[in-house]
């Protein structure tokens, strides 16, 4: 598998009493189907996962695959404490059938590069999946690098990574240095330069409720190498960008702009807390201004 386009991270309703909502779910997904992205990651920070038992994770991903049959690759995250744990997701994961894993460093335990390649290799020799590596040390604590990548390079199987440390000097390394590992954006805010040093997709929090205007910025950047139009759509998905970056209201904004699109989301779970009402209001008056920016720029392409 190549790992190319548009993949949300797709969020996980929930009723009332913060129970999985099965039929949200399905819905989610389905609107993503019809959106035209590229890919379905289904455990990833933005669904979760991280307060999901793993029974609710099991049978979201069953839910996943059964609902996409195999109109869209399905890719599972396995991010776990252990290296243990790790490895039953991703039997999980191949047990339906996924197209690939998205492997992030094991939170708190803090390894050094040696035990982190060496974690990462022992996943794969298990489940021998393709993998996309998740490197996001503001949720796990350790980076990724070069030695890491030196070592896990001994498998073909490591072929992508989404890169989110926010360090533009580590994105120049990997684009530079590793170019056998496709180059994914995992900073939403930074989009723009990452198309410019070559990365070849986007694993965007913000394509559940956005995805079109994801996928226009892709295929400007990527497929029609017009960095003047992607330069315009970024300027107007910037404001969003910085709010989902900066305002540690992460998953709440992304769930409460599902929600303005009229798609299912219910309540966070704890310890995060919905928004309140100010932050709304600034999110919303954001996301309008978006759309018209978007419906201008549309229409000039159209011209």
């Amino acid at each position: 598998m190549q790992f190319e386009g548009i993949y949300p991270p797709v969020i996980t309703p929930h009723h009332k009493d913060g129970s999985i909502d099965r039929d949200g779910f399905v819905e989610m997904i389905e609107f993503l189907v019809q959106s035209g992205v590229h890919g379905v990651i289904v455990g990833g920070t933005t669904g979760e996962y991280y307060a999901q038992s793993k029974e609710e994770r099991e049978t979201l991903i069953r839910l996943a695959k059964e609902t996409l049959r195999d109109r869209l690759p399905l890719i599972v995250g396995v991010g776990a404490l252990t290296t243990a744990e790790c490895i039953e997701y991703g039997e999980m994961a191949k047990a339906v059938k996924a197209d690939a894993i998205l492997m992030n460093a094991p939170s708190y335990s803090l390894p050094t590069q040696i035990e982190l390649a060496s974690h990462a290799l022992e996943i794969d020799r298990a489940i021998n999946l393709p993998v996309m590596l998740y490197n996001y040390p503001g949720r796990t604590g350790t980076t990724m690098e070069a030695e890491f990548f030196d070592r896990v390079g001994r498998s073909p199987n490591f072929r992508g990574i989404k890169e989110s440390t926010g360090d533009i000097n580590q994105m120049h390394m990997l684009a530079r240095e590793y170019p056998h590992i496709t180059l994914l954006c995992g900073m939403d805010d930074q989009a723009l330069e990452f198309f410019a040093w070559g990365a070849r997709g986007w694993v965007c929090a913000g394509g559940n409720c956005l995805p079109a205007e994801h996928v226009a910025l892709y295929e400007a950047c990527v497929l029609e190498n017009d960095f003047a139009k992607g330069r315009k759509i970024m300027s107007a998905l910037m404001p969003f960008m910085t709010i989902l970056e900066q305002s540690g209201k992460f998953v709440q904004s992304i769930k409460h702009a599902c929600r303005m699109k009229g798609l299912p989301v219910g309540p966070v779970r704890a310890p995060l807390r919905e928004l309140v009402k100010e932050q709304r209001r600034e999110l919303e008056t954001v996301l309008r201004v978006l759309q018209a920016t978007m419906d201008t720029i549309r229409k000039e392409s159209t011209n």
